[in-house]
């Protein structure tokens, strides 16, 4: 699959780290350091425009280990662009831990996936079919 990509950023385009990699990395385009505090949370831009096709979206997720070593995340994880969005891409990255974290420019601080989606269309009813689980949940299984 082919995606239009505009790059205003000064580091190369969104790569997969290995052959199977499900998700790109994408790196901060920061003209200086972010410095977050503890349960502090910043908006990093990546300088990354792009057009994706007609029923797909682009998720934006955590980076495990950005998140196990420095205790950086995504917020609103995964974020959803959509494929009539063309703005720039932009981060919601929130500090976890007890530490100052900096970010550097062209650190890699998320991973995007590109999936397919379809849209529901609701059918309104009365009641829905039976199965073992029924109304079962959070943990209803045990442990």
């Amino acid at each position: 699959m082919k995606i239009k990509i505009v790059n205003r950023s000064k580091h190369s385009l969104p790569a997969y780290a290995t052959i199977h990699s499900a998700g790109m990395d994408i790196r901060s385009n920061l003209d200086k350091p972010v410095i977050l505090k503890p349960l502090e949370r910043s908006l990093i831009p990546t300088g990354l425009f792009i057009e994706l096709p007609e029923g797909y979206e682009a998720q934006i997720r955590p980076r495990s280990g950005l998140a196990l070593k420095k205790g950086l995340t995504v917020l609103n994880s995964p974020g959803t662009i959509d494929a009539d969005y063309r703005g720039e891409i932009c981060v919601i990255v929130i500090n976890l831990s007890s530490e100052e974290c900096i970010i550097e420019d062209g650190e890699r601080i998320c991973q995007m996936v590109v999936a397919s989606y379809e849209q529901a269309q609701w059918e309104e009813v009365e009641t829905l079919s039976e199965t073992d689980r029924g109304a079962g949940g959070f943990g209803h299984t045990g442990l």
